[in-house]
């Protein structure tokens, strides 16, 4: 490797993309190809650092298969910003066994790391953890301990494990500084600041206050039976009975909860579930089937019971029963709780990291475009999707999760 090539390496890992282009922008070759693409990638031309990329990978000859593998995970890693959560994960399997195997640690583990936080974005936590729990960071460099710190607070901020996060997140800032790159501080300091705005908002007995993470965390664990509107769950004490797959089963329990302990009449709990403006007979005999079902699968914690005029949530040993809701609420806020990480998003990947269908999620999509809350940019398969950050909230910490079908 020639010394200009070096010298723009090195400018990249200080995180210095201008600095790096001074010294390879006017070559061809395939190591200045790939450099200029990560330097593209830094100062934001996606589009043309991808071009760069492959252009380089393909320049590279059979017997360069290390450089090729580093071309595959800086793409991989600009699929990621781009949210283009359909990407091909196994090529980047694939690339960091060829890291691994050349002994590239560093590159390697990088791989990991870009695996670990698409695996967090599409909430495969369990999956997520497992390949991080492989990775000793001490002998990385800062910038790459500060990147495992970081990946290390995401999936603890997703298990709701604040202090482990909060713990993580200042290693990552130690780190970060250390390295000496802005960008990286700029990242641990965006994220330390997601603990400390509203996660959700706690409603019980007709109030209404918002929530941090911490006291989330410190909500699931107590004894009260916490209706979760975020995950669409029932939990208390750490038990947990899904309705994530039954929104018509969990508008009832929380129609039941947000009146709790008083009763909800029959009307009330026809116009919310069924959104009838008028209760017939079909209607109510309807509700007494779809709340004998509530009641079989709430039987561990909870009992429904008749009234003279409708219907009331008894709990089984909670004392308190609240409801967990999003700070922001709307028929499409698990798109809009995506979407405001400011990153731009593919309808592919919104759909991915819903676990929903791409019809419905360019539907929803449509829908909050006509409203003028996000704003798409391209066309046909390049087209992506933003909107800016919601003020003062998270946004997918509670996410992602089964949402109910619409």
């Amino acid at each position: 490797m020639d010394s200009l090539v070096t010298a723009a390496a090195r400018a990249l890992a200080a995180g210095d993309p201008l600095g790096a282009l001074n010294r390879v922008a006017l070559r061809d070759d395939a190591a200045a190809l790939a450099l200029r693409g990560i330097a593209m990638a830094q100062l934001g031309d996606l589009v043309r650092a991808k071009a760069l990329l492959r252009s380089a990978a393909r320049a590279f000859g059979p017997r360069e298969a290390v450089a090729r593998a580093r071309c595959v995970v800086a793409e991989a890693e600009i699929a990621l910003v781009s949210r283009d959560l359909g990407w091909p994960a196994k090529a980047l399997s694939a690339a960091r066994a060829t890291l691994e195997a050349h002994g590239d640690q560093a590159n390697a583990a990088h791989a990991r790391y870009l695996e670990v936080r698409r695996l967090l974005l599409i909430g495969h936590l369990d999956e997520a953890g497992r390949l991080l729990a492989g990775l000793d960071p001490a002998p990385f460099p800062p910038a790459l301990r500060a990147a495992h710190e970081l990946v290390v607070a995401g999936l603890a901020m997703r298990r709701l494990h604040t202090q482990t996060a909060r713990a993580a997140l200042a290693r990552a800032g130690q780190a970060a500084r250390h390295a000496g790159i802005p960008a990286l501080s700029a990242e641990v300091s965006s994220a330390s600041h997601t603990l400390n705005t509203p996660a959700a908002r706690l409603i019980a007995r007709g109030e209404e206050r918002f929530l941090l993470l911490d006291e989330v965390e410190a909500l699931l664990a107590s004894k009260a039976l916490v209706i979760d509107a975020c995950r669409y769950a029932v939990s208390e004490a750490g038990s947990v009975v899904s309705l994530a797959r039954r929104p018509v089963l969990f508008t009832l329990l929380r129609t039941l909860a947000e009146a709790w302990p008083a009763d909800v009449p029959r009307d009330t709990l026809v116009a919310r579930a069924f959104r009838a403006k008028h209760a017939d007979e079909s209607h109510r005999a309807r509700l007494r089937v779809e709340v004998g079902r509530l009641r079989t699968m709430l039987r561990a914690v909870a009992n429904i019971t008749a009234t003279k005029h409708g219907f009331t949530l008894l709990p089984h040993g909670a004392s308190e029963v609240v409801v967990l809701a999003r700070p922001v609420e709307e028929k499409h806020a698990a798109v809009l709780a995506f979407l405001a990480d400011g990153e731009s998003w593919s309808s592919s990947g919104l759909a991915l990291a819903l676990g929903a269908s791409q019809r419905s999620v360019q539907r929803a999509l449509d829908s909050l475009a006509a409203a003028g809350k996000v704003q798409p940019f391209g066309r046909g398969r390049a087209q992506r999707w933003m909107t800016p950050p919601v003020a003062g909230f998270t946004t997918t910490l509670l996410l992602p999760a089964p949402l109910p079908s619409e």
